[in-house]
């Protein structure tokens, strides 16, 4: 290892080394900053005289998302979206024939289902899909949920934790589609907010699909723009994280139109930059500013190139880009302006039946994006 030992060590010189001889015997060339810190959690784990409940958490934890990041590795530059429902709905259910025409329209546009693999919302939205269009991160339950029948091996991978199956559930996908739950999905979908409120993620679209004339989603939205906002423990302007419909196509179209012209963003020093495929007008550019430079903290939204951090890590260089100082509060906000940066007049069309791949090749998820590149020039 001749590169510099990262700051995060055992603190013993010579077993940090014979780390470092650990990394060079498993032909480790990649990434060994992230390996060698992840050894000396172990070894410290050791040194800490850990408990041994307190180890099989960890040992299970890193085991299932090593076994889950080889699933997902081969298809990673295909889009996808997750959709989350109850286990509990049945085929003579509205929902059930929802969400299998959903899970449909999804996969005929080129795109990949991820479920949780059990029966419900997540078999209609499997069988929907398809077996090649499909993925499956099933949980352990005591009672033994077993995965549905149109899930199989390599793209099925079971876990033990709920944490490490939710955080496989969105790592991965470019969308999500929550249909009518109960505590499980619930938890998904306050899971899903929680991350793009905080920026803990990236903006992504989020639609709650109802039946026709449904009123699931909408009590839900009256208790959090009502009760909840009313109390200002949520700021109105979330209701932009996220869409309610009871149509396919609109789902549908909400996904894709998403990254109409919106590609991906990233954090340099103090400036987000928002990725584009098509550059805006100046036209177009001062009247996002005057609609929202209320989220720029100084200076205002503007036509940029790509910052010298990205040029360095060759960050999709070749594509247009907005800059901004985000407050980086106003997550609710920066969801609309996406929305309006994919309504401007200069936007490409959307995307046809099949979308193109090569727009998603190498973007990283959306938990991603959200790092800090330093950059001399922020």
């Amino acid at each position: 290892m001749t590169d510099p030992l990262p700051r995060y060590r055992t603190g013993d010189a010579d077993l940090d080394a014979r780390l470092v001889a650990l990394l060079d015997a498993i032909g480790a060339t990649e990434n060994r900053d992230q390996l060698f810190e992840i050894l000396v959690s172990v070894a410290k784990l050791g040194q800490d005289h850990t408990d041994r409940l307190n180890l099989k958490i960890t040992n299970a934890a890193l085991n299932e998302m090593e076994n889950a990041f080889r699933v997902f590795a081969p298809l990673r530059g295909i889009p996808k979206v997750t959709i989350f429902g109850s286990a509990r709905t049945l085929p003579t259910d509205p929902l059930y024939p929802q969400a299998r025409e959903l899970a449909a329209a999804i996969a005929a546009r080129g795109w990949m289902v991820v479920t949780g693999a059990g029966p419900g919302i997540m078999e209609a939205a499997s069988e929907g899909a398809g077996l090649e269009h499909t993925i499956g991160v099933n949980i352990r339950l005591p009672f033994e949920q077993d995965a549905n029948p149109y899930i199989a091996d390599p793209r099925l991978v079971t876990m033990k934790y709920f944490f490490t199956r939710k955080l496989m559930l969105m790592k991965e996908s470019a969308g999500f589609a929550v249909l009518p739950g109960g505590v499980g999905t619930l938890d998904e979908t306050f899971e899903l907010l929680t991350l793009v409120q905080t920026g803990k993620a990236a903006p992504a679209p989020i639609v709650l699909v109802d039946v026709p004339h449904g009123t699931y989603w909408q009590a839900w939205n009256d208790f959090m723009m009502g009760t909840v906002a009313d109390g200002g423990l949520i700021s109105r302007d979330d209701c932009h994280l996220y869409r309610i419909t009871d149509s396919v196509d609109d789902a549908v179209a909400e996904i894709i139109g998403f990254y109409r012209n919106y590609h991906s963003m990233r954090y340099v020093g103090n400036v987000l930059v928002l990725r584009l495929r098509a550059q805006p007008t100046p036209e177009e550019v001062a009247r996002l500013n005057e609609e929202f430079g209320d989220i720029c903290v100084s200076g205002g939204i503007e036509v940029a190139g790509p910052r010298p951090a990205e040029v360095r890590t060759r960050d999709h260089v070749g594509l247009p880009r907005l800059a901004l100082r985000f407050d980086r509060m106003s997550h609710g906000r920066l969801r609309a302006l996406i929305d309006a940066i994919n309504a401007l007049d200069s936007a490409p069309p959307i995307a046809g039946p099949e979308i193109d791949r090569d727009a998603f090749e190498s973007a990283g998820s959306p938990m991603e994006d959200v790092e800090v590149m330093d950059d001399s020039d922020s």
